[in-house]
């Protein structure tokens, strides 16, 4: 969970339904539900958004509950050998394995602009680097994105005090609509079927069907992946945003400089007007891009062997890469099964279609996500 523990904004909400939010157990015994139900927690499958802390909380629960025997160990170096894999841990110790499945999540992945990466440290960040919005209490902050997390960052900010502007190329901002609570028409189900990607049947089946996915064309497949889902906000950050954050939609950064301990950052409109703002601190919430190269901890000579388009792992129908033994789930399988390896929702799909080839291999020693996904940490 240090995804959400660590590089997400506190107060924030998940966009995802309370259906959509669950960890995937065998039987589903252990639904968000369940677990706000044992603790009071107001919850509803729709219309009631899912608090960060609550979300947290229920995966530390699951993993007490469901999976006791997790080990929490950053593995910091992996190795393909005549018989597998050793992986080296943060403690010395070294594991021998037939496979490793890779759930290394987002924060390897973290995307900033060439115009902006030349920044300090002290002078910018990626929106994933922090969890508190109020230890910029007394600084004017710039969010950069027009996202889900430029967008949350952006509301929280200005809740916290925190003097913060945004600028997006989007020349509007798009959330998602607010859950009228009335009960759907059959016709609209039809017309719109609920998914856990959302309503409609794209998105049903991108949600219930990445096998069939799989095949399509891979020039399909990528253009898919890269043009569905696209920036929004829930419903519920547009109040915290719209009339209270400063806007500059449809502006593009042309520079980006320090002087006098600001930065100041060029900008241009789509008509060509140009105008600077000035920034204690920029956050660029600028999203996540997969580059096998950036999983350091897999020995140079496994990353060179690792077939790729666009930088990211080609996969078999079972998740394994061209390397044997060696398989992705998660958003570097998105190109492979499509947009809902982007979301927790997907994660059910991966892990029996895994479970279940490995299961009929005559080795089975594997080496656990619970393990191998600690990586995502490495150094």
């Amino acid at each position: 969970m240090d995804s959400w523990r660590s590089h997400m904004p506190k107060g924030m909400l998940l966009k995802s339904d309370g259906f959509a939010s669950n960890i995937s157990d065998p039987k589903g015994h252990f639904t968000l539900g369940k677990f706000c139900a044992e603790r009071g927690i107001p919850y509803a499958d729709t219309g009631t958004p899912v608090r960060l802390e609550t979300f947290t909380e229920y995966g530390l629960a699951f993993k007490e509950r469901v999976v006791p025997e997790l080990e929490d160990k950053l593995v910091i170096n992996i190795e393909h050998t005549p018989e597998g894999y050793l992986l080296r841990l943060d403690d010395g110790k070294l594991v021998k394995a037939r496979r490793v499945v890779l759930a290394v999540g987002i924060t390897h992945f973290e995307y900033v602009p060439d115009v902006l990466a030349h920044l300090p440290a002290e002078y910018l960040s990626h929106s994933a680097r922090h969890s508190e919005p109020g230890v910029y209490s007394g600084r004017n902050v710039v969010v950069i994105g027009g996202g889900s997390s430029a967008l949350d960052w952006a509301g929280l900010l200005h809740e916290a005090g925190v003097n913060v502007q945004l600028v997006a190329r989007q020349t509007s901002l798009k959330f998602h609509g607010k859950p009228t609570g009335k009960p759907r028409s059959l016709w609209r189900r039809i017309q719109k079927p609920k998914t856990g990607l959302g309503p409609g049947w794209r998105s049903s089946f991108y949600a219930n069907a990445p096998a069939l996915f799989h095949h399509l064309p891979e020039s399909l497949r990528l253009e898919i992946v890269q043009r569905t889902l696209g920036p929004s906000g829930g419903w519920f950050i547009k109040d915290k945003v719209m009339g209270k954050v400063p806007l500059w939609l449809g502006y593009t950064i042309e520079n980006a400089e320090v002087q006098g301990r600001q930065v100041h950052l060029r900008l241009r409109a789509q008509d060509g007007t140009a105008k600077e703002i000035l920034a204690d601190h920029i956050i660029a919430a600028t999203g996540y891009k997969v580059d096998l190269e950036r999983l350091t901890f897999l020995s140079p000579d496994i990353r060179s062997k690792v077939k790729t388009v666009k930088n990211t792992p080609v996969l078999s129908t079972t998740f394994e890469s061209s390397v044997p033994g060696l398989y992705f789930v998660g958003i570097a399988a998105a190109n492979s099964f499509g947009p809902v390896m982007r979301f927790a929702f997907g994660a059910e799909f991966a892990a029996r279609t895994i479970a279940r080839a490995i299961s009929k291999s005559p080795y089975r020693d594997a080496v656990s996500d619970s393990v191998s996904s600690v990586a995502t940490t490495a150094r």
